[in-house]
C-alpha cells in the first residue's frame, strides 16, 4: 500500500493512547494484555490503560491501517489460544515517526520559551 504525507498528517495528532500501542507494537507483535504490560511499563505505570480503551482504539486503528491483528503466535507452551495478537504496519510506523517528530518540535518550542527546562 502506498500512503501520502497527507494521509499521515490526516491522523495527527494522535491521540495519547494511540501513539503508546503504536510504541507498544513497534518492536514485536503483542496481545492486548501484553499491549497494557508494555506501557504501563513504559510509563513507570503513570499510564494505566483500560481494557476498554485499548480495545476501542485497537478497532479504530485496524479501521485506519495503523495496526493489523498477526496470525504468527508463539509456541503453545507459552500461548493462549483466546489471545488475538497485533503488529503495527508500515503505515502505521509512518503515523508514529510523525507524531514522534511532533512532539519533539513542541518540546523544542516550549525548551526557547522556558516552558520546559534544558537538559541537565
Amino acid at each position: 500500500m502506498t500512503f501520502s504525507q497527507s494521509d499521515i498528517d490526516a491522523l495527527l495528532p494522535l491521540p495519547p493512547a494511540t501513539f503508546h500501542i503504536l510504541m507498544a507494537l513497534a518492536d514485536e507483535h503483542r496481545h492486548g494484555y501484553a499491549i497494557i504490560q508494555d506501557i504501563a511499563m513504559r510509563t513507570n505505570s503513570e499510564l494505566r490503560m483500560s481494557a476498554g480503551t485499548l480495545y476501542r482504539s485497537i478497532q479504530r486503528m485496524q479501521e485506519q491501517d495503523l495496526i493489523v491483528e498477526t496470525h504468527r503466535r508463539p509456541h503453545p507452551d507459552e500461548d493462549d489460544e483466546r489471545r488475538r495478537y497485533y503488529q503495527i504496519t508500515p503505515f502505521g510506523i509512518a503515523v508514529a515517526r510523525a507524531e514522534a517528530r511532533r512532539l519533539a518540535q513542541l518540546v523544542k518550542l516550549a525548551r526557547a520559551r522556558g516552558i520546559v527546562p534544558e537538559r541537565a
